[in-house]
């Protein structure tokens, strides 16, 4: 695969994911898009690094993964919390679980 293939694949999974987070309103629909966004970023990086012959973006994909990972587990937590007070996945209806 061509960096200019790479950078644009990055680019697509990157606007699918802003997309996602600024249409939709069910959280299960909004932690995918935070996970195309984090899945864009780490192509973006793998690629560069490769490019340059360094391995500094790979290190940081390696922490980016592990950093996408806890999002996942935080946000399945939020969503069952959710799901137990409201009985929806809607994230309007999120407000009612402060403390």
């Amino acid at each position: 695969m061509t960096v200019q293939a790479a950078v644009v694949f990055g680019f697509v999974l990157f606007c699918l994911g802003v997309f996602g987070l600024l249409s939709r309103r069910n959280m299960i629909v909004i932690l995918l898009s935070l996970e195309l966004l984090f899945a864009a970023a780490g192509i973006n990086f793998i690629v560069f690094s490769n490019l340059h012959k360094n391995i500094d973006g790979q290190i940081f994909t390696i922490f980016l993964i592990a950093v996408a990972a806890g999002e996942a587990a935080i946000g399945i937590g939020l969503l069952i919390a959710l799901f137990k007070v409201k009985r929806t996945v809607d994230v309007d209806a999120a407000d009612s679980l402060r403390g």
